[in-house]
């Protein structure tokens, strides 16, 4: 895949990039292994000072990438300009939380007596270059909520973003250095998937996180795992949606949040919902509603302000979805609105808002993820059908749940197989709270404590007698 900027809404070639030599690449993990040694001694003021500094630099120039981004990858500018706002926010959060994050922990003194310590406690150290495998379709925060907590640890960051995303990889690659993170903190690596490997398999580089395709994950994972290190993964989702019957009265905020839910960065997120498992008792009537917002929603030009919905990213990814959908139709589903490419929009990857019902498992709808503003909508009859189809897929990242019922709260939670479950409202990641899945959605988490500590070598630290 070539490297460049191709806008979706035009199809138009926009610039091109050559990729990084094996020198340049050797170059850039020389610098990231040279910066680790001293950066990992500066003391958390200083870290915090200068990811303050990135955050207010980022804001300052929140119109620009905004622009960069919509251009890149078809989101809405208002999308993109919130993206921005998102990851500076971050930054400040994880500036100001670092260090109580990672503070020494210390164990009950009867415990350290005990072991046949005079002390003892656990420290969190940097292990070193990291390597981020990043995809497109979140192009800043992706990247952000990983290089935050791991400059503030202490590591620092190589970053292979997107092949068609390559101007905002580079924005990010002077992002750090401009706010004045010393030289090979953080880099953007401008380069093919084919050459993550051997980048990877280099010893200097300690560990990987990655955020795509279940097939680049199992890519990543095979090679770190034979090179024994450390990795994170954030793959695939195709999150339930389930409304119960006593939300009914909140069943028009449901249908709400539900479009939002489906359609948020034109249907291109891996935590937006996707399966919309509605109980008997209300299914009509939210059938109705949800259907007819959906085809409410304008798309069009991700430039204009009332544009709701814009172009997919790619066009293999419009056709991927196209595959799905028109699968679907042809064992049965019915589509109550969409399932076509607009036909009054100029040329450009576009593909009309779809809700899918009759959606059975002979269908590859059902097991596989839909990339784009496509809903499938089923229909259950108790709560226990309702658990069981939520759970029905590979992936487990994330889930809603529309209940005012304490005990179905305490059942969801007890059996949804996800990383997430979020009641009376829409999944959305914050970086006091813990995000990842389970299941082919991968493994370990991202923000919060639990996310700072991922890439940090837990010590346990003993004094004897």
């Amino acid at each position: 895949m070539p490297i460049a900027t191709v806008n979706p809404a035009t199809g138009e070639t926009v610039r091109t990039f050559d990729a990084l030599d094996a020198d340049g690449i050797d170059q850039r993990i020389t610098a990231a292994h040279r910066a680790f040694r001293g950066w990992r001694e500066t003391d958390f003021g200083t870290r915090a000072r200068l990811l303050h500094a990135a955050a207010d630099l980022l804001d300052k120039e929140r119109d620009e990438i905004a622009r960069v981004m919509t251009t890149e990858m078809g989101k809405t500018l208002a999308a993109a300009r919130a993206e921005a706002a998102k990851c500076a926010k971050s930054m400040h959060w994880y500036a100001a939380h670092a260090e109580d994050l990672l503070a020494d922990e210390h164990p009950a003194a009867a415990d350290v007596e005990d072991s046949g310590a005079t002390r003892a406690y656990v420290r969190y150290r940097p292990l070193g270059v990291v390597l981020a495998v990043m995809p497109w379709n979140f192009p800043l925060w992706q990247v952000i909520r990983f290089a935050a907590p791991a400059l503030m640890a202490g590591n620092v960051g190589l970053l292979k973003h997107a092949s068609n995303v390559p101007q905002t990889a580079l924005y990010l690659g002077g992002l750090f250095h401009r706010a004045g993170f010393p030289e090979g903190c953080f880099q953007t690596l401008l380069v093919g998937s084919g050459a993550i490997e051997d980048v990877l398999r280099d010893p200097r580089v300690a560990a990987a996180t990655l955020t795509g395709s279940e097939g680049a994950g199992r890519a990543v994972a095979a090679i770190a795992g034979d090179e024994v290190k450390k990795t994170v993964l954030e793959l695939g989702g195709s999150d339930p949606f389930v409304v119960m019957p006593s939300a009914a009265d909140e069943l028009d905020r449901a249908v709400e949040v539900a479009v939002t839910a489906r359609v948020q960065n034109n249907g291109q997120s891996c935590i937006a919902a996707k399966r919309f498992i509605v109980h008997t008792d209300i299914h009509d009537a939210f059938a109705e509603r949800f259907s007819r917002a959906m085809s409410a929603l304008r798309v069009g030009d991700p430039t204009t302000p009332s544009t709701d919905v814009g172009p997919l990213a790619t066009e293999q990814g419009r056709a991927d979805l196209e595959e799905l959908v028109e699968d679907a139709l042809a064992k049965g589903a019915q589509a109550l609105c969409g399932a076509r490419r607009p036909k009054a929009l100029p040329p450009g990857w576009y593909y009309e808002p779809t809700v899918l019902t009759g959606v059975t498992e002979r269908m590859r709808i059902h097991r596989e993820e839909a990339f784009g503003p496509v809903a499938t909508l089923y229909r259950v009859a108790d709560l226990d059908a309702a658990v069981a189809l939520a759970n029905d897929t590979p992936f487990g990242l994330s889930s809603n749940v529309w209940t005012t019922d304490e005990d179905e709260q305490r059942r969801f939670v007890r059996d949804l197989e996800a990383g997430g479950v979020f009641f009376n409202g829409m999944t959305a990641s914050h970086p006091a709270l813990p995000f990842g899945g389970v299941k082919r959605s991968g493994y370990g988490r991202e923000l919060s404590a639990h996310g700072i500590r991922e890439f940090c070598n837990i010590t346990t630290v003993w004094y004897g007698r």
